[in-house]
């Protein structure tokens, strides 16, 4: 494109304004009015823009004006300008309070079935409609990852992955692990928690390590205050597919309580009684400090939630 035309031109926003203001009222002393400025600026400020432009804009009528051809030209161009302008202003300020724009979340394969995640999100979405959402499974490390190079905006996770550089993990939800077992095994028709030392000589199918070190690790370690080492025969890339194993009669796992809601045909889920209890916590990973307003309304809806749900 060539400006060779406009190269010269120094035409500000407030000349459109003027000009549009006239044109719509067909009137320079009711737009004048209408602009909250006197009458003889504004007609000085439509002459000079005509010189600028270096053509007639406005026919000059006994009681009042209209446009010419050009003017009406040029018009309906100034009408999109201004629009487009406002338009920016707004998107600008909306963005700037967090009301529009883009949050990217993450979350591990088991956080989605506990019920405050999905919560969480339509209680978002309510606030403010004008986010678009993006969401993202995938196992904890790499989820911390992408928050940190800001690929994501927040996460839910198992795991708290402590001081990692740049990260934030707000205060956890704390939900119970029940056991997951095949549906003819012999604990299966049990009524009462069951004390995991009973699972003593068991296989284990765990979620693995490498995705979900939380779950993993509490596992392993109530195992050991319990008095054994667990036998793990097999270990499983989503925690939906342990139950698979489970249902196939591979083994035992131990899953978040609210994956019970599955309701997976071939397994039995049974309450765990152990010292201390066998937990799942749920954490978010921010960063520490975020420039995303749509993200720290996020977080901040969190511990808003987290405090409700204390007292």
């Amino acid at each position: 494109m060539h400006y060779s035309y406009v190269k010269n031109m120094d035409m500000e926003l407030r000349q459109f304004r003027y000009f549009a203001a006239v044109a719509e009222e067909s009137h320079i002393t009711r737009a004048a009015e209408r602009l909250g400025i006197q009458q003889p600026p504004l007609s000085q400020q439509i002459k000079a823009l005509e010189e600028e432009l270096g053509i007639q804009l406005f026919r000059r009528k006994p009681r009042g004006v209209e446009l010419t051809d050009a003017g009406k030209a040029f018009y309906s161009d100034a009408r999109d300008i201004l629009e487009r302008v406002e338009n920016a202003l707004v998107r600008a300020k909306r963005t700037a309070r967090g009301e529009q724009g883009r949050l990217s979340v993450g979350f591990t394969s088991s956080a989605p079935h506990n019920p405050i995640v999905p919560g969480l999100i339509r209680e978002f979405q309510r606030a403010w409609p004008g986010v678009s959402l993006e969401l993202v499974e995938d196992g904890t490390g790499i989820l911390a990852e992408a928050v940190q190079a800001e690929r994501i905006d927040v996460a839910f996770v198992r795991s708290n992955i402590g001081n990692a550089e740049g990260l934030r993990i707000l205060p956890a939800v704390e939900e119970p692990m029940v056991a997951a077992i095949p549906a003819d095994h012999a604990l299966a028709s049990e009524k009462e928690p069951i004390s995991l030392s009973r699972f003593r000589d068991a296989p284990f199918i765990l979620y693995r390590r490498q995705s979900g070190p939380g779950l993993f690790d509490a596992i392993v370690g109530a195992c050991a205050r319990a008095g054994f080492n667990p036998d793990i025969v097999q270990e499983a890339p989503q925690i939906v597919s342990t139950l698979n194993l489970v249902a196939a009669g591979i083994g035992v796992s131990f899953v978040p309580q609210s994956l019970s809601a599955l309701a997976m045909p071939g397994v039995r889920f049974l309450a765990v009684r152990a010292r201390p209890a066998l937990i799942a916590p749920l954490y978010l990973a921010c960063r520490r400090v975020d420039y995303s307003e749509p993200a720290k309304n996020f977080t901040a809806l969190w511990r808003s939630e987290n405090e409700n749900r204390k007292t």
